[in-house]
């Protein structure tokens, strides 16, 4: 299983009132999560979107512990859940900077291609730089 960590410190704008992170932000997170994940493999979100193939999210799942608040650092763990075919599913452990943990999540997002709209494969790059 390819995992990788993350840090975001969360910003004042990313709170309410009550100095809790607005649950509309985890997907951001998660996201930056997923982009550093493929950096970490020597692949770039943007090049792969120029050769014609992206990513959109199919589901998106969460499960709140505890509050991120404020000024917290939080690390993202980023779990391959396993081998893509044409989607690719990613777990996630999202805690904060005392090691509690405070978020699980889910995401499952679709190999499409650009220009026809329509699903395809992993790329061949990927699956070899996992290991495939």
């Amino acid at each position: 299983m390819k995992s990788h960590s993350t840090y975001v410190k969360v910003r004042y704008a990313e709170t309410d009132q009550m100095g809790v992170v607005y649950h509309g932000n985890y997907a951001q997170y998660l996201e930056i999560a997923r982009i550093e994940w493929l950096d970490s493999l020597g692949i770039s979100y943007k090049k792969m979107e120029m050769e014609g193939v992206m990513l959109p999210v199919f589901e998106m799942k969460f499960k709140f512990l505890k509050s991120a608040t404020f000024d917290d650092t939080l690390k993202i763990e980023t779990f391959l859940k396993q081998k893509p075919g044409v989607r690719i599913e990613f777990s996630y452990l999202i805690y904060n900077q005392h090691g509690e943990l405070l978020t699980e999540a889910e995401t499952t997002l679709v190999f499409m291609d650009t220009v026809k709209k329509r699903p395809v494969i992993c790329p061949e790059k990927l699956l070899k730089k996992l290991g495939y």
